[in-house]
C-alpha cells in the first residue's frame, strides 16, 4: 500500500555517485530540539525544497553516525525513493586504490605517471606530444661542487619513436582516455570531502519533482541539560524560579529553533551500524568426483533493499506540544518582616509544561539561538510555592552521641503544575543570601524537604538505651516457646536559646525489623526514617521520647535442658507462675529419675566388683586343687559370691525398673504441659 508520507529508506553504503557535480544538494535547517534528561536529544530539521534538489546533505561528528543510522526518519510526501548515501570506514583508501588514478600514497606527478603505464598521454614540454607512458625512471645528476640529485625521465612510445622527457619540463598533460580523467576527478573529490577526519557526511538523496516541505529527525547523544533553582523566603508568597542549563556542543549554530527540555530516562543504546560487517562463511570443497559432497544448511534471514513506495518503517515525531498553565499557589497564611525581593519574577517568559506519555517536557515559549560550543542559561519555570520554614534534627548525626545543631529548611510543596527536575537551590530570606539546598526530582503535589544551612542558636542530643522482656510463654508437644520483645529507646533533648518560638522536625532512624510503639505514630514516615514535627518554645527545652520495639521468638525443647537450664528458667520471676509451677515439678521428677539411675549405678559397679572377684577365686582354685585345704576355702567363698551376685542381680533388675518408670513419668510430665 502506498504511503504519500513516509518512505523506505535505503541505506546504500560506498561512495559511487555520492559527490557527482551533477547532484544539487542543500541543507535543510534545524527547526526543533529536545533534550532528555538521559543524554540524547531529538533534532528536527524541515524547510522548503526545490525540485531541481536532489539531495540533503547532513554532516555529523563521527561518534554520532551509528545512533543517526539507528533512528533517522525521513518525510518527503513528493518522492517514491529515498536512500541515505555515506562513505563506511575505510571507504576512502579502498575506493582510492580501486580508481585508474590511485591517489591513496599521496603520489607526485611522476608517480601517478609511472603507475599508469600503457595510458595514452598529451603532454606540453614545451611543445606537444602524445604517445603511451612507458614508465618514469630516475637518473643521477650532479650538481657542483660535490652534490647528488635523482631526475625523473618520462619516457613515452610516439608514432616518431622512444621520447624520453624530463618530467620537470612537462607544462601540462591530459589523458586521452575520459575514464582516467574522471577518476582522476573523482580521486580529487573524494580527498576534499575527507579533509576532516572527525566528520561524517549522510546524503539523502530523493526523486521529488515539485515545491514541497520536507523534515527528518533523528536522535544523537548530546550533553545532559541541567538545573538550578532561586528560593525566595522573604516574601508573603515564597517564590520559586527555575532555569535550564543547556550546551551546545555540535559544529551547528542552533537558529531560532523550538527547544523542549524532557524529564525521563527512556532506554537508549548504541548499535554499531556505521561498519560494514561481514558474516563468517566456511570454506567448502569443491563438488567433484572423490571430494566430499557440500553440506546444506536451514534457511535463515534474509535482508533485501528494494525501492519501493508504501514502506512499512515509520517513526513519529516528538508528541505534540500541549501548553499547561501552573497552578496559582495558595497563600501561605504567614506573613514575616517584608524586604526587597532577592529574586525579581512575573516577568519572564517561562517553560511551557506538558505531560509526553510517562515522561514531562518543557517547551521554551520564544525560540532559542545559541552558537556551537557555547552554552545557555534558560528561564525555565516561575512562581509562588507552598513553603513552610522549619528545623530539622537529625537522629541518625546525633547518634555519635554529640551535641549538634538542627538544619535550617524548609517544607516545599510543588504547587508548580509542572514535575521538577532535580537540582540546586539558592535560598534568599530577608532579601539576602541563606545557603544552598539539593533537590531530587520532584513531582506535582509531592512535599519534599530541603536544609540550607543549620541553626546556631538551637543545640540538642540523643541518648539510647534498650532492654528485653519476655511477653509470653507457651508450652504444648514438650517445647517450650517465649516471645519477647527487644526495646529500643532513644530520648530527644532540644535547647532554643533564641527569643523566637521555632517548628522541629524530628528525623528517627527507623530500627530494621522494629515497630514504632511510642507514639503511636508518626507524622510522616520515609523508607528509613520517622518525621515528628514539635514545637521549640523560645529559651525553653523539650524532651521527646521514641520508643521501638522488636519482637523476638524462642522455640526450646525442654527434654534437652540440662537441669540448670531447667531451673533458670523456673526461677526467672518474668516467666509466668503456672509456668513455673510446670517447670518445677519437671525439676522435681528429674531429681528423682536423677536418684534412681544413680542407685542402679551402683548396684552395677557393686555387681562388676563381685564379678571380679569371682574370677579371681576361680584362679586360684585351679592353682590349688579343689581336695587341698586352702582349695575348700576357695570353694566356699565361691559358693558365698554365688548367693551374693544371683541376690544383687535381683536387686539390680528391681532399680533399672523403677529408674524407667522415674524417667517415663518425667518425659510424660513434660510431654503433657499444655500452658
Amino acid at each position: 500500500m502506498k504511503s504519500k508520507r513516509f518512505l523506505l529508506i535505503v541505506v546504500c553504503f560506498g561512495l559511487s555517485g555520492l559527490f557527482a557535480h551533477s547532484q544539487t544538494t542543500s541543507e535543510l535547517p534545524l527547526r526543533r530540539i529536545a533534550l532528555f534528561s538521559s543524554g540524547v536529544g531529538f533534532f528536527e530539521h524541515s524547510g522548503p525544497v526545490a525540485p531541481q534538489t536532489t539531495g540533503i546533505n547532513l554532516p555529523f561528528d563521527a561518534g554520532a553516525v551509528n545512533d543517526v543510522l539507528q533512528s533517522l526518519v525521513i518525510n518527503d510526501p513528493a518522492s517514491t525513493s529515498i536512500s541515505v548515501r555515506y562513505a563506511s570506514e575505510n571507504t576512502l583508501w579502498r575506493t582510492l586504490r580501486s580508481l585508474q588514478v590511485d591517489l591513496s600514497g599521496w603520489p607526485g606527478i611522476a608517480e601517478i605517471l609511472n603507475g599508469l603505464r600503457g595510458a595514452e598521454l598529451e603532454v606540453t614540454a614545451p611543445n606537444p606530444i602524445r604517445g603511451r607512458i612507458i614508465g618514469v625512471e630516475y637518473r643521477q645528476q650532479w650538481i657542483p661542487p660535490h652534490m647528488q640529485s635523482a631526475e625523473a625521465w618520462l619516457s613515452l612510445f610516439t608514432n616518431q619513436g622512444i621520447r624520453v622527457i624530463p618530467v620537470k619540463d612537462i607544462a601540462t598533460f591530459s589523458f586521452i582516455d575520459e575514464r582516467i580523467n574522471s577518476d582522476l576527478n573523482r580521486a580529487l573529490d573524494l580527498i576534499m570531502t575527507s579533509r576532516d577526519e572527525s566528520t561524517r557526511n549522510l546524503l539523502v538523496t530523493m526523486d521529488g519533482r515539485e515545491n514541497r516541505n520536507v523534515s527528518l529527525s533523528y536522535v544523537i547523544a548530546t550533553p545532559v541539560w541541567k538545573t538550578s533553582y532561586r528560593l525566595d523566603l522573604g516574601r508573603r508568597e515564597p517564590f520559586l524560579q527555575g532555569w535550564a542549563i543547556v550546551d551546545n556542543d555540535s559544529d551547528t549554530d542552533w537558529k531560532d529553533v523550538e527547544l523542549s527540555l524532557v524529564i525521563g530516562r527512556p532506554v537508549s543504546f548504541i548499535q554499531n551500524l556505521f561498519p560494514p560487517y561481514h558474516v563468517f562463511r566456511p570454506v567448502v570443497p569443491l563438488s567433484i568426483a572423490g571430494v566430499a559432497q557440500a553440506r546444506t544448511h536451514d534457511d535463515g534471514f534474509n535482508v533485501i533493499l528494494t525501492e519501493r513506495a508504501g514502506s512499512t518503517m515509520m517513526m513519529r515525531g516528538a508528541p505534540e506540544m500541549m501548553e499547561m498553565q501552573a497552578d496559582q499557589a495558595r497563600e501561605f497564611g504567614w506573613a514575616p518582616a517584608q524586604a526587597a525581593p532577592a529574586v525579581a519574577g512575573g516577568v519572564m517568559q517561562t517553560a511551557a509544561a506538558a505531560a509526553a506519555g510517562d515522561q514531562f517536557l518543557f517547551t521554551l515559549r520564544n525560540p532559542v539561538s545559541l552558537e556551537r560550543r557555547q552554552s545557555a542559561m534558560l528561564p525555565l519555570v516561575e512562581g509562588t510555592v507552598r513553603a513552610e520554614r522549619t528545623l530539622i534534627f537529625s537522629g541518625t548525626r546525633a547518634l555519635s552521641g554529640q551535641t549538634i545543631n538542627p538544619e535550617m529548611g524548609a517544607e516545599l510543596t510543588n504547587t508548580s503544575g509542572m514535575r521538577l527536575p532535580a537540582g540546586p537551590i539558592t535560598v534568599y530570606d530577608g532579601g539576602i543570601y541563606a545557603g544552598d539546598a539539593l533537590i531530587e526530582f520532584f513531582p506535582e503535589n509531592e512535599r519534599r524537604l530541603i536544609t540550607f544551612g543549620e541553626d546556631l542558636s538551637v543545640s540538642g542530643s540523643l541518648t539510647s538505651s534498650s532492654s528485653r522482656n519476655i511477653t509470653a510463654v507457651n508450652i504444648s508437644g514438650g517445647v517450650m516457646t517465649i516471645r519477647r520483645r527487644l526495646s529500643h529507646e532513644r530520648t530527644y533533648t532540644l535547647r532554643n536559646s533564641s527569643e523566637e518560638a521555632k517548628r522541629i522536625i524530628i528525623e528517627h532512624p527507623i530500627t530494621a525489623g522494629a515497630e514504632l510503639a511510642e507514639p503511636a505514630s508518626a507524622d510522616d514516615r520515609t523508607a528509613n526514617l520517622y518525621r515528628f514535627n514539635r514545637n521549640l518554645p523560645s529559651r525553653g527545652t523539650i524532651t521527646f521520647r521514641v520508643r521501638e520495639e522488636t519482637p523476638l521468638s524462642e522455640s526450646i525443647t525442654l527434654a534437652q535442658l540440662r537441669p540448670e537450664t531447667l531451673l533458670s528458667f523456673a526461677t526467672n520471676q518474668e516467666i509466668p507462675a503456672n509456668v513455673r509451677a510446670a517447670l518445677n515439678r519437671a525439676i522435681e521428677l528429674n531429681r528423682i529419675a536423677g536418684e534412681a539411675a544413680r542407685a542402679q549405678t551402683q548396684l552395677e559397679t557393686q555387681l562388676s566388683r563381685l564379678v571380679t572377684d569371682q574370677d579371681r577365686i576361680r584362679r586360684n582354685l585351679e592353682a590349688a586343687g579343689n581336695q587341698s585345704p586352702q582349695g575348700q576355702e576357695y570353694l566356699r567363698r565361691l559358693v558365698a559370691l554365688d548367693n551374693e551376685i544371683d541376690n544383687l542381680n535381683s536387686r539390680i533388675e528391681a532399680a533399672v525398673q523403677e529408674t524407667q518408670r522415674t524417667r517415663r513419668e518425667y518425659e510424660n510430665h513434660l510431654a503433657t504441659i499444655n500452658i
